[in-house]
């Protein structure tokens, strides 16, 4: 296991895996809300998710067995990486542009790299100030140098996203603090259950779902929010925080946004101009800086 402070080529490469899978989901997840209602959407998918990835942690021999003690840290890393992040971002965007709503999302690494001085005593680099500055560059970018919009009809978006951003840096420098110390597959597993099970719950109690609406693309794109963002993506994150100092795994996760808006372009016919080629350039430009830190 690497040190707390540590890059290593296999987190760096985790890393990438999750950025390009939760990257994808954004016109994927953009395209089944036209077939499907949100929370029964995301807490489903996740339920089945974590199914599968019990039944692989089986298949390779990993024991999905919790100790008492570990009990307390996975509810709550649960709770702040899973439940609140899917639960307040989808509420926000019921005020909010989406591109707004992302970048006080992924606001997240500022957030957790204040975290992780104090907490972690990681302080910051003077590369890794540089690669934040130049990925939130990347995220004004998308923006098309707008800005947000703190009108007071925004407000409830903007909180719930911001509480949402606050609360997944939490989780991840409390991951790294008081480490899940479970087999990768399992860990995976028991997180995205725990968060995702309230959530469709609630989803099915308060939603209406029609499910023969659901056209066979609708069918195939669903399989790949279950395979590639809850199997894949989430077991490929955890094994990422393991390797990696929690502000270098944060800020990586800025690539999603950028991956989003390039992949909902080429799939979605969104547009794709110079604000968006900007966005990437910086985006992963911070991204690189960052991996040097």
């Amino acid at each position: 296991m690497a040190s707390r402070g540590r890059i290593t080529p296999a987190g760096l490469m985790f890393l990438a895996v999750t950025s390009i899978g939760w990257g994808f989901n954004w016109p994927v997840t953009k395209f089944l809300l036209g077939q499907l209602p949100p929370l029964t959407l995301r807490g489903l998918s996740g339920v089945i998710g974590a199914l599968l990835l019990a039944g692989m942690a089986l298949v390779w021999r990993q024991s999905l067995h919790v100790p008492r003690a570990i009990w307390p840290r996975l509810l709550v890393a649960s709770v702040l990486n899973v439940t609140g992040w899917m639960v307040l971002m989808g509420l926000a965007l019921l005020w909010l542009p989406a591109s707004e709503a992302a970048l006080i999302a992924y606001t997240m690494p500022v957030w957790a790299s204040l975290l992780a001085w104090p907490i972690l005593g990681e302080r910051p680099t003077l590369l890794r100030t540089l690669a934040l500055l130049m990925a939130f560059a990347g995220l004004a970018s998308i923006m098309g140098g707008d800005g947000i919009s703190g009108s007071e009809a925004k407000l409830p978006g903007i909180l719930m996203a911001l509480v949402g951003s606050i609360g997944f840096a939490v989780g991840t420098v409390l991951s790294k603090r008081w480490p899940i110390r479970l087999p990768p597959i399992s860990g995976a597993a028991w997180q995205v259950g725990i968060g995702c099970l309230p959530v469709a719950i609630v989803g099915l109690f308060i939603e209406t779902s029609h499910w023969n609406a659901v056209t066979p693309l609708g069918w195939w794109l669903l399989v790949y929010s279950v395979v590639g963002q809850f199997c894949i993506a989430y077991a490929c994150w955890f094994a990422a925080l393991a390797r990696l100092p929690a502000s270098v795994a944060a800020i990586g996760t800025m690539a999603v946004p950028v991956i989003g808006v390039v992949t909902s372009a080429i799939a979605l016919h969104e547009p794709l101009g110079a604000g968006q080629i900007a966005a990437l350039i910086f985006t992963l430009a911070g991204v690189g800086l960052a991996t040097k830190s």
